[in-house]
């Protein structure tokens, strides 16, 4: 019954910011990690961020310095904070989230982010 869905995406000039936000609905679970992915049509989808339940972190290197992931374990909420974005940052990002009690993982939707002048 785990949904999560994705939020905050959009178009934005190369240097601009963007805040992402992911929710899991249908009830409060314990997510061992939440995080974030990214797909570009024709290429694989990379991880971006993830972040598990004890504050523990994990970014692209492309990613490293520019993007900050953060949760509210309360809300079972992953936000993704997108700064000095990249024309190459351009991509459907899904949001992923693994459950504590079962370890089966679930995807978002995606939302589109595009990054252009």
């Amino acid at each position: 019954q785990v949904q999560l869905v994705e939020s905050g995406g959009g178009l934005v000039q190369p240097g601009g910011s963007l805040r992402l936000s992911c929710v899991a609905s249908g009830g409060i679970f314990s997510f061992y990690a939440m995080g974030w992915y990214r797909q570009v049509p024709g290429k694989q989808r990379e991880l971006v961020a993830t972040i598990t339940s004890g504050s523990n972190t994990n970014y692209a290197d492309s990613v490293k310095g520019r993007f900050t992931i953060s949760r509210d374990n309360a809300k079972n909420t992953v936000y993704l904070q997108m700064n000095s974005l990249k024309p190459e940052d351009t991509a459907v990002y899904y949001c992923n989230a693994r459950r504590q009690d079962t370890w089966n993982s679930y995807w978002g939707q995606g939302t589109q982010v595009t990054v252009s002048s």
